[in-house]
């Protein structure tokens, strides 16, 4: 049920709406789109933008990668990570749950000609061990090879978990020794980084290319990068071109990036404040079966068979100027970000004690 609000196709949301369904929804501020006027700008295809230029040389060393690749969204950045890692037959492994599996279009067959092999994990995340077992033996002519191992950072169907860095470092060790390429979708990677304190290189130490989105918890309205090594880049900007995605005068959006970079990064552990606070509200209604672990801005719940579905709590909620999303007969998801504050918050606690207690 991505892309409905309840039982309703997605469309306008009313004015005055406190928007909890994604942390897409975020507008940017009148001084990130000042920051946009006043860019420098030029020619990104052919490196002559210097503030596109800026923002690849902060990025890539912020991750530890070589090089970076300004992209319009972060399922072009991993669908693109996908065609140059594999050649079309391969296979690739990840959750089952991922972006990847779920909300990019069955990309990965049709870009870039690869199958998937989905392992069940525990909040969107899954183990070494699983991934040694998955892999391929190679030199059977009958079936695929193994190419890539994707990871989420964080876990967005997972309530947004966050994997710890020494199991991305064990599933990062068990592929390379099978010589097996890693890519992690960091959309939400800046999440993990406020949330634990561990450095997003730190995160992103071995594996070979990384995606970071900035219109998610950032509150850009544009842009995502993909880094890796040189070689991999210059690869993935020729997949770029190949799929219109080249870019002329890209300082106007990279300076947003910039501008969240400086600004909405640490403001992050406001929205994880809040995400705890519904989390700890929803766990003590008695029509909320089960809530997942909310780390850092996701919260995940599934309502019981006595209360009403999930698409009849949204309409409800959006009656009541609250919009959250429907993604199961059941299973709601709620989103903090930097459009929505602490006001809306309580508002939202308030009004699914009402419509999820039994009293």
């Amino acid at each position: 049920m991505a892309g409905t609000y309840g039982g309703k196709k997605a469309g306008p949301v009313p004015p005055g709406t406190a928007d909890f369904f994604s942390d897409t929804k975020s507008i940017p501020s009148r001084e990130m789109r000042q920051a946009a006027m006043e860019a420098p700008l030029g020619d990104e295809q052919k490196g002559e933008c210097p503030t596109t230029t800026e923002l690849l040389e902060r990025v890539a060393e912020m991750l530890g990668k070589e090089d970076a690749l300004f992209m319009p969204s972060a399922t072009m950045a991993n669908e693109i990570a996908v065609a140059v890692h594999c050649r079309p037959g391969d296979e690739i492994i990840t959750e089952r749950s991922s972006h990847l599996v779920n909300f990019e279009a069955g990309g990965p067959g049709l870009l870039a000609g690869v199958q998937t092999q989905m392992l069940d994990g525990v909040n969107g995340m899954f183990r070494a061990d699983q991934v040694a077992a998955a892999i391929r033996p190679k030199g059977n002519l009958y079936i695929p090879e193994t190419a890539l191992v994707l990871v989420e950072q964080t876990a967005n169907m997972g309530g947004g978990a966050v994997w710890p860095r020494d199991s991305l470092r064990e599933v990062a060790r068990v592929s390379a020794d099978a010589g097996v390429a890693t890519h992690m979708d960091g959309a939400r990677l800046l999440n993990a980084v406020v949330k634990t304190g561990v450095s997003a290189k730190d995160y992103a130490q071995g594996y070979d290319s990384v995606t970071i989105c900035f219109t998610k918890g950032l509150g850009c309205p544009f842009g995502a990068l993909l880094v890796g090594s040189e070689e991999f880049i210059q690869r993935a900007w020729r997949f770029r071109q190949l799929l219109g995605g080249g870019l002329r005068q890209s300082g106007f959006m990279a300076a947003l990036c910039l501008y969240a970079l400086d600004h909405n990064v640490e403001r992050l552990a406001d929205d994880h404040r809040r995400a705890a606070q519904i989390a700890s509200t929803l766990r003590e209604l008695e029509l909320v079966e089960q809530v997942l672990p909310a780390e850092t801005n996701i919260v995940i719940f599934d309502i019981s068979p006595d209360g009403p579905t999930a698409a009849e709590l949204v309409d409800l909620l959006l009656s009541r100027g609250i919009l959250v999303g429907a993604f199961g007969e059941r299973r709601v998801r709620i989103v903090t970000h930097i459009g929505v504050d602490q006001s809306d918050t309580d508002r939202l606690c308030d009004e699914v004690k009402v419509l999820l207690s039994t009293a």
